[in-house]
């Protein structure tokens, strides 16, 4: 079966319709079924800002405020609101690194990566990091506690190299303060 007369395109049937079966392969096997809040959540962003014009960046942006991500399922749902195929919506959420495609861990730390903290030790920064955390960019921890991401200036220039840790921006991060950072938020119980 081909997804929109295109071959190579093979399709997999998930509870809303066909889906892409290379934008699912690895995602599916990683992914949490969907669950009635993702659902309500989904269809809560698409029906707040479909009337907008240019509401794909909108409705995206909602479901990953919401669910830390933009599951799988929310990419028929969007294409149907917004009578497009779903490997446009996909295309996406693909282009732009901020959108999320697997749940993020408890903490999401990003490292900054813009010129002013590589030239005050922002290499050796993330080298640690993701050495220390024994990931890489964009990946989770296996005890689900942190995901590593980069950023391209936090706007925190004179106080570099900096990070993000939620929403709370830290400046003048050492190897050692970054350490001391992820032990803290490790120690933190989830909720």
């Amino acid at each position: 079966m081909s997804l929109h007369g295109r071959p190579g395109y093979h399709s997999l049937e998930i509870e809303s319709g066909a889906l892409p079966f290379r934008t699912l392969r690895n995602a599916m096997s990683a992914t949490p079924a969907p669950s009635d809040h993702r659902l309500a959540a989904i269809h809560a962003a698409v029906e707040t800002h479909r009337p907008r014009p240019g509401a794909l960046l909108p409705m995206l942006h909602a479901i990953q405020d919401a669910l830390g991500w933009v599951p799988p399922e929310a990419i028929p749902v969007i294409a149907t609101a917004l009578n497009q195929s779903r490997a446009e919506i996909h295309g996406v959420v693909s282009f732009y690194h901020h959108f999320r495609t697997t749940p993020p861990g408890r903490h999401v730390v990003q490292v900054c990566r813009a010129e002013s903290c590589q030239a005050k030790g922002g290499v050796a920064l993330e080298e640690h990091a993701k050495r220390s955390l024994g990931i890489d960019w964009h990946q989770t921890t296996p005890d689900g506690a942190i995901s590593l991401e980069p950023v391209y200036c936090l706007g925190n220039c004179a106080c570099s190299p900096a990070i993000r840790v939620g929403d709370e921006i830290l400046g003048r991060v050492s190897c050692a303060r970054f350490d001391r950072i992820v032990e803290g938020l490790r120690e933190e119980v989830p909720a």
